[in-house]
């Protein structure tokens, strides 16, 4: 299982490595405002496409029993879920999946909610809609976000129609207690509300923390919950566009379904065939030492940045992906920029991006080879050196 050796990623239509200039930096440049990893998949799922790839054929259908089993029985063994087979919709990824959503279960002009700070394409996607979005800004409380309810009553407007929830959270890599997950369906239904769980990270957890699926925190609220789930973050698939979504409610599938239907939407098969090779036993080992390699990374990267006078790592719980404080510094955003993507020649995705009142943070990524954590760490120690 090779995380090390770092491939050459420029020049290969990276929408992360190929569009630094964005930024203004240069092809010496570390990319690290796109939340993929830049090392190979597991072998198990390597070892299936090119399988299919090899026989040359490409045709209609696919193993979509064994597909859907073996995500089952990936819910089953990771987060103690018995997911019925009936209840998995596939999208085009969960970008699609999100979108669909709110296609769905919202009008143009009505309002989708959400916890801030959060993934931006929440927003994007409600924009890209014609909804209007509705921040729930969060409390930071000794270090990490808690949920702030006051505030969240106060914004629910008549007009809000679905929450979309970030579990684990993504910027912050906070893993929420059942309690707070009971807190958030009890909230949807108190103001009907489709509650959207996106659970994309819930497989890239750090020891003495347990993901807990919203479906079995909260389960009398599932006549208004949808799950969404994918393999593309834990194992790199997000180029392959597969993601589920699961329904449990008879009549909220049958509505997303029949808009799949209209859509004339399918898995595509070689999406399905990663995603079976990725839920199985072999892929379950590989994110096992997926994971204890980030967690050394996480370790360089925490230690280095918080050694800087100003800068702060928020303790990650999930995710690979490190949310970083610098308003320690006393610095304008403008002029942390000019620092980070200026002098250090890294693209940390821009604070502002997640919501009002981040914009003194940027998020990095620990899914790249562990020489790149140590030089983006030598990159910002060099650019903030004057404050040792």
């Amino acid at each position: 299982m090779d995380f090390n050796t770092n491939h050459q990623m420029r020049g290969t239509f990276s929408g992360k490595w190929d569009s630094m200039g964005q930024f203004g930096v240069g092809s010496d440049g570390i990319a690290m405002h796109v939340a993929d990893s830049d090392y190979p998949t597991a072998p198990c799922v390597i070892e299936a496409v090119t399988r299919e790839a090899e026989r040359g054929i490409f045709n209609y259908g696919f193993d979509r029993k064994g597909y859907v089993k073996a995500f089952c029985w990936w819910m089953q063994t990771r987060h103690d879920w018995t997911v019925d087979p009936d209840w998995v919709l596939t999208a085009q990824g969960l970008g699609m999946a999100i979108a669909l959503c709110l296609d769905v279960w919202s009008e143009p002009g009505d309002d989708i909610a959400f916890f801030t700070p959060v993934y931006h394409e929440f927003r994007l996607k409600t924009h890209r809609a014609r909804r209007n979005h509705v921040e729930l800004p969060m409390a930071l409380v000794d270090g990490r976000y808690e949920l702030d309810w006051d505030g969240a009553e106060a914004a629910i407007t008549p007009k809000t129609k679905v929450l979309l929830f970030c579990s684990p959270q993504n910027p912050s890599g906070r893993v929420w207690s059942v309690e707070e997950l009971r807190q958030v369906a009890a909230f949807a239904a108190r103001h009907d509300l489709i509650l959207v769980s996106d659970e994309v990270h819930a497989d890239l957890v750090y020891a003495g923390n347990t993901h807990v699926p919203m479906a079995i925190a909260a389960p009398e609220h599932r006549d208004r919950m949808v799950t969404l789930f994918a393999a593309s973050k834990t194992f790199n698939l997000a180029g392959l566009r597969v993601g589920q979504m699961i329904i449990p409610d008879d009549r909220l599938r049958t509505q997303m379904g029949d808009r799949l239907t209209a859509l004339n939407y399918d898995a595509t098969t070689l999406g399905a065939v990663a995603s079976k090779a990725a839920y199985s036993p072999d892929g379950n080992e590989w994110v096992a030492a997926q994971l204890a390699y980030l967690e050394e990374n996480r370790r360089i990267f925490d230690e280095g940045v918080n050694a800087i006078p100003g800068l702060r790592s928020m303790p990650l719980q999930a995710t690979y992906l490190p949310w970083v404080d610098f308003s320690g510094t006393g610095m304008s955003e403008e002029e942390i920029t000019a620092r980070v993507n200026g002098q250090a020649q890294i693209t940390p995705a821009p604070g502002k991006w997640f919501g009002t009142g981040s914009e003194l943070w940027n998020r990095f990524v620990l899914a790249t080879p562990r020489a790149n954590i140590e030089e983006t760490v030598r990159r910002l120690q060099a650019a903030f050196s004057d404050l040792q």
